[in-house]
């Protein structure tokens, strides 16, 4: 039987609250004709103001979306009520063979996604371009090492010594060090007892930064990674790739790190591989008025191929071909850990990358607490303190709405300021995504 998503993770999906509360009114079977699915997609044509309905059509694995509406949103509220109705009312949307334009419009996806990019027209020349930006890279590296240490110089209570960091910040980015910039820039914003651990950190940045070419070659695609070099998804996935069921332990949509627009938005998408067991962390973007082009329902596994970026402590991946939608997954919560494995974990991935700002964490048989210090979670034997930070204060309370004071598996990031849940298993029940709308 095929498994449905549901009304949390679609309207998840949505760009914007206007397009939740619109496509909301579409969700009855009313203005719709012509439904079906086969599993593959989900498609109708929605009745409008004029006297030709918009065709409508949801390509699930990805998703992907197609409507003749005007809408420049993606999805456009017809997608999203054709979604909300195929996940509450089943009969509304029964299984059928593809409509004509269906058909069509699928086969022109999988010719297009099949289509591989060229290579560089001029290898020679991205290669001086590659040697430039190195030595930019390098010379605004070694700036940023001596704004630091004349920092520290003066003292970190001394007003006279604390120019603005917004122009070391402008800097970087003509150095082109995006990564670097962006953590500058976060400095202003930091506590004063959280200065000297930032300094540090910055400081061992830069000066591995300086000398990346020394340093082995995982942990120098991890400072590349981390001083803002980027990598296409097609070079990624030239390399090896992993085969798994991979299950989604959950995902989050946040304002895009390092933007000065908060409609650009990043979506996280965690993964762990049910026969590897290794986890991957998927990244999609959204611009103004579309949402991140990549969604996962939580709990379902798909199995596919992934490649991994190259680093220290191997997690980012990108997905390449996936073989069959994503489908049902395991009744049971994922096996996890007790809190002091957690912290344990933590800290050999820290070994490995030491700007890692949190790991992947499956905690089992915890109960999350608030005293007048702030949120915790126990297993009766160690605590975590909750990043609460991260965290929306509704998603917490919704945390301890589904305990009712029981133990249960949470998924989150674990790192040095905290744990930021993600997703909660009652016992019994399906996963439940703490911070979706």
């Amino acid at each position: 039987m095929e498994e449905r998503w549901s009304t949390r993770h679609v309207l998840s999906l949505a760009p914007d609250a206007t397009s939740r509360k619109t496509a909301g009114r579409l969700s009855s079977p009313a203005p719709w004709s012509g439904t079906g699915t086969d599993g593959v997609a989900v498609w109708g044509e929605c009745r409008g103001s004029g006297r030709t309905p918009y065709r409508t059509a949801v390509e699930l694995a990805t998703p992907a979306y197609r409507c003749s509406c005007p809408s420049r949103k993606l999805p456009c509220s017809h997608a999203l009520g054709l979604l909300l109705l195929w996940s509450g009312s089943p009969e509304a949307v029964p299984a059928a063979e593809p409509a004509d334009w269906v058909r069509a419009w699928l086969r022109d996806r999988r010719e297009h996604v099949g289509k591989r990019p060229t290579a560089p027209a001029d290898p020679e020349a991205a290669r001086r371009r590659a040697e430039r930006r190195g030595a930019r890279v390098t010379a605004g590296a070694a700036e940023l090492r001596l704004r630091l240490a004349d920092r520290i110089r003066h003292g970190l209570a001394d007003p006279s010594g604390a120019g603005p960091w917004e122009e070391v910040a402008a800097r970087m980015v003509d150095a082109q060090a995006p990564g670097l910039a962006t953590r500058v820039r976060e400095l202003d914003a930091l506590p004063p007892e959280r200065l000297l651990e930032e300094y540090a950190m910055l400081h061992l940045l830069a000066t591995a930064a300086t000398r990346v070419d020394e340093l082995p070659a995982d942990l120098a695609a991890t400072v590349r990674a981390r001083v803002g070099y980027t990598l296409d998804a097609a070079e990624v996935l030239a390399g090896p790739t992993v085969r798994d069921r991979w299950l989604v332990l959950g995902s989050r949509t946040m304002p895009m790190e390092g933007s000065s627009d908060d409609r650009l938005t990043t979506r996280r998408v965690w993964l762990r591989g049910a026969k590897t067991g290794r986890p991957a962390l998927l990244l999609a973007f959204g611009r103004p008025g579309q949402a991140p082009d990549l969604a996962l329902p939580t709990g379902h596994l798909l199995e596919a191929e992934l490649a991994y970026h190259p680093a220290a402590r191997p997690l980012r991946a990108v997905l390449g071909t996936r073989h069959g939608a994503p489908g049902a997954g395991p009744a049971e919560p994922p096996a996890g850990l007790s809190v002091a494995e957690a912290v344990a974990g933590y800290g050999t991935a820290v070994a490995d990358d030491p700007w890692l700002e949190g790991w992947p964490t499956v905690l089992t048989g915890v109960v999350p607490v608030r005293t007048p210090d702030g949120w915790y979670l126990t297993d009766g034997h160690h605590t975590l303190p909750v990043r609460a930070a991260a965290v929306p204060e509704p998603a917490l309370w919704r945390l301890a709405a589904v305990s009712t004071g029981r133990p249960l598996t949470v998924f989150g990031e674990y790192g040095h300021q905290g744990f930021v849940p993600v997703t909660a298993w009652p016992a019994g029940h399906r996963p439940v995504g703490l911070t979706h709308p």
